[in-house]
């Protein structure tokens, strides 16, 4: 049936709530319990409608009425998972209704088929060898309805997943975006696209239906391609226009927070989810990464006890579990469950980047190689997936290697500091100090999450011999570090105080050598030289007195940026 017309500005939630209340309505009819249940949750947030706003139920023709018996009998199999007797009931109905639900009656038994054999004769890291068979089969009958234009929405949907089963992305996408302008408001067609969109530039390429849907889809597709700040604003203004009760929403702006680190608010959102909506299982994978980021082990135990309680066998449990024993340095039993998970759904992506990084843990590099690419075949946006290539091509010792998926990671997260570290690491390892430098700067200007570009940088200018940049990425670094005091959990402010007081007792600057040298006898590893600095600076000073320049200009003109500085002022921080 064709719904396009049926959309609407925001402007009438009445509306909007008809639209949703019908397309859970044709969702359920033909098994499509994800995208019924998206839609009923969308409907729950709204007011309810009085009993005459109601829609009314959809026109029933002549082949429906012929169909009836039919297909009530095999939607009463379908719903039992007993797909090869729902299709056999099915075959020569001739309604749209009875001929979607026999082909994905047909297309779901070959699922099935496949993952039992998966599950029966491979380890989870040989998945992906076995195909549904009944694709091909299913590909030419829809191919020739599709040519006579006898495809209705749904059916067009089914179509454009067997062509991405079959790795015909480019059919497939034009396919979905045909579905998308037959039926708007079946939210499983705009997801099966998401998943095809590689960049922002194919985004803007695509025509897409003009609904209130787009908004929901463009939000979803921010969030994919890390416009985080794009995707926020769309879902403010979602909530503006009369979301603001949606789980599915706040869910959503929960994972945005959680793709840019933003831990402190993404946890106090899905806080707010599990408050709203305590049975919930969707998205808590991701609220387990974040608790296992912050170690928060009680809180981890707590929320994997209590989905085990909801459903043991749900892929979202088996990833909680497995990040609380990674928690715990259990790797073998966390490896376990991310394997369990993959046994439920073969492409969850969570559980492929987090079962390579148990592997890491336990030195596997070979089977780490393996699930990470696993993780890219099932989304090529993974950065996780590339950077964890990265790293263990950097424990083989394979520069080159690392070089090329820290770009891919680097590629997908432009700005994150973790990235260009990596880079500048792999670049240094290739001597290629000048691109190392502009990726440890970069890293330093975005806002280095784990303070080492700047040190890293300085000990690269140290390397080199170019001591005033090596200088002046130190001074940064230890302001960088008192700023966020910590500069007694950092190990290395020792190492930058005694390259400073070096420096400016060379440079016969000897107050700022001195503090330095003081400085140094805070810390147990800088303490003895610290000492011996101060007796040097004490023996120059009875023979000379030489006044301090202007230490805090730029030091040099080369390649690295160098940026004015204040006053390094070490008295003030107290250790």
């Amino acid at each position: 049936m064709k719904m396009a017309a049926l959309c609407s500005e925001f402007g009438d939630l009445v509306q909007i709530k008809k639209q949703l209340i019908t397309a859970i309505s044709l969702c359920k009819e033909r098994g499509l319990l994800h995208s019924a249940k998206w839609a009923s949750e969308l409907a729950f947030a709204l007011d309810p409608l009085p009993k005459d706003a109601l829609p009314p139920s959809q026109p029933f023709t002549e082949e429906d009425a012929q169909d009836l018996d039919a297909l009530t009998l095999a939607k009463s199999y379908f719903d039992l998972k007993e797909y090869d007797r729902a299709a056999y009931f099915l075959k020569g109905c001739c309604s749209q209704k009875a001929y979607f639900l026999y082909m994905y009656s047909r297309y779901l038994s070959g699922e099935k088929k496949k993952d039992d054999e998966t599950v029966d004769s491979l380890g989870p890291l040989e998945k992906g060898q076995v195909r549904n068979e009944a694709l091909r089969e299913l590909r030419v009958e829809l191919s020739k309805k599709h040519i006579a234009g006898e495809l209705d929405g749904f059916t067009l949907y089914l179509y454009g997943v067997v062509l991405r089963k079959l790795d015909l992305l480019k059919e497939a996408v034009e396919v979905f975006v045909e579905a998308i302008h037959a039926l708007p408001l079946h939210w499983g067609a705009w997801l099966e696209l998401s998943n095809l969109v590689t960049n922002i530039e194919m985004l803007k390429s695509l025509s897409l239906a003009d609904c209130w849907m787009k908004d929901f889809f463009m939000a979803h597709m921010y969030t994919e391609l890390q416009m985080i700040k794009e995707a926020l604003q769309k879902y403010q203004n979602l909530i503006e226009a009369g979301f603001s009760k949606s789980t599915y929403i706040i869910s959503q702006i929960a994972v945005a927070y959680h793709n840019i680190r933003d831990i402190d608010q993404a946890l106090a959102l899905f806080n707010e989810l599990r408050d709203q909506d305590p049975y919930r299982i969707d998205n808590m994978d991701t609220f387990s990464n974040l608790l296992y980021v912050k170690s928060m082990k009680p809180e981890l135990s707590y929320l994997a006890h209590n989905l085990v309680e909801i459903d043991k066998y749900r892929v979202e449990t088996c990833c909680v579990i497995g990040n609380y024993y990674s928690l715990r340095s259990q790797h073998e039993k966390a490896a376990l469950y991310f394997q369990r998970a993959l046994k439920l759904n073969p492409r969850c992506l969570g559980a492929w980047t987090l079962m390579g990084h148990e592997y890491m843990e336990m030195k596997n590099t070979s089977a780490a190689i393996q699930a990470y690419r696993h993780a890219i075949e099932v989304n090529k946006r993974d950065y996780r997936a590339w950077y964890g290539l990265g790293q263990t091509y950097e424990i083989l010792k394979m520069p080159f290697y690392c070089l090329y998926y820290y770009r891919k990671a680097h590629q997908l997260r432009p700005n994150d500091s973790r990235m260009l570290v990596a880079l500048g690491e792999s670049y240094e390892k290739l001597s290629q100090q000048v691109e190392a430098k502009k990726c440890y700067w970069r890293a330093y200007s975005v806002g280095d999450v784990e303070k080492m570009a700047l040190l890293k940088l300085a000990k690269l200018h140290e390397q080199l011999n170019e001591s005033d940049d090596a200088a002046q990425s130190y001074m940064l670094y230890i302001q960088d570090i008192f700023s966020c005091g910590e500069q007694l959990e950092h190990a290395e402010v020792s190492t930058a105080l005694r390259y400073l007081g070096q420096y400016y007792f060379k440079n016969k600057l000897y107050d700022e050598a001195s503090l330095c040298a003081q400085r140094c006898c805070d810390y147990n590893d800088a303490r003895e030289e610290g000492k011996a600095l101060l007796r040097q600076i004490s023996q120059v000073r009875d023979q000379i007195e030489t006044p301090s320049a202007d230490l805090f200009a730029p030091l040099s003109n080369n390649n690295t940026p160098v940026r004015r500085v204040s006053p390094l002022n070490l008295i003030s921080f107290t250790p």
